[in-house]
C-alpha cells in the first residue's frame, strides 16, 4: 500500500489537469493583453485630443495676433498701379481678409520691412494662412503657405466701422477711396467654427 501511495504521488500533474491549466493562463492573458490595447488605444486618443487642442490654441491666437497688429499701410495690387487697401476683406473673394501687419520679427537682420502682408483663404475644410515676403508684390513674388487649422466649417470677421456699425466686408462701400485705403476698424471680430468643437468667437480691439 505504501508503495502504491508512492507511485501515485509521483506521477505529478494528469494530461486533464494539464489542458485546464493552460487554458485559465490563455484565459488570462488574453484578458491581460486586451486591457493593454485598450489602454494604449485611450493614450493615442488623449494623444490626439491634446494635439488637436494645441492646433486650435495656436491657429486662434495666430489670428488675433495678426488682427490686432494691423497697420494702416495699402500696398501696390500685383497687376498695374492699383493699390490694396490695408485690410481689405470681401467673403466672394478667394482671401476672406487680407491686411498688413506689424511686428514681423526679423532676427536675422534681413534687409526687409517688419510690415508683412498676410491673407486668409479656406480650402477644403482647411484654414490656410499665406503671407508674402515683400509689401508691394509682383505676380513673381509667391507667397509662403501655412496650413493653419483644419476641421473647419466657417471662417467669418465682421468689422465695426467709426459709427460703431457692424460691416461685412471692408472698406465699407460709399467710402472715399482715399480714406478708405488706410482706415481701420474699431474691432474685429474673428469666427471659427469647427466640425468637433463648434462654434469659437474672438472680439479683437484695434488699437489706434
Amino acid at each position: 500500500m505504501n508503495r502504491r501511495g508512492q507511485l501515485r504521488r509521483a506521477r505529478g500533474f494528469t494530461l486533464v489537469e494539464m489542458l485546464v491549466s493552460i487554458a485559465i493562463f490563455a484565459l488570462i492573458t488574453a484578458m491581460a493583453y486586451g486591457g493593454y490595447n485598450a489602454l494604449l488605444r485611450q493614450s493615442a486618443i488623449a494623444e490626439e485630443r491634446m494635439e488637436r487642442v494645441r492646433d486650435v490654441q495656436t491657429a486662434m491666437q495666430r489670428l488675433v495676433q495678426d488682427v490686432a497688429e494691423l497697420e494702416p499701410r495699402p500696398v501696390r495690387e500685383p497687376l498695374g498701379d492699383a493699390v490694396e487697401a490695408a485690410l481689405q476683406a470681401d467673403r466672394r473673394t478667394e482671401y476672406l481678409v487680407l491686411l498688413t501687419r506689424s511686428g514681423w520679427n526679423n532676427p536675422a537682420g534681413l534687409e526687409r520691412p517688419t510690415l508683412q502682408r498676410v491673407g486668409y483663404r479656406l480650402v477644403d475644410g482647411t484654414l490656410m494662412r499665406d503671407h508674402w515676403r515683400v509689401l508691394d508684390r509682383t505676380l513673381a513674388n509667391e507667397p509662403v503657405t501655412q496650413e493653419l487649422l483644419e476641421q473647419v466649417r466657417t471662417f467669418e470677421l465682421r468689422y465695426l466701422d467709426a459709427n460703431r456699425v457692424w460691416q461685412e466686408q471692408w472698406p465699407p462701400l460709399g467710402m472715399a477711396p482715399a480714406l478708405a485705403r488706410r482706415v481701420r476698424p474699431l474691432a474685429i471680430e474673428v469666427v471659427v467654427e469647427l466640425e468637433d468643437w463648434g462654434r469659437l468667437t474672438r472680439l479683437v480691439e484695434i488699437p489706434g
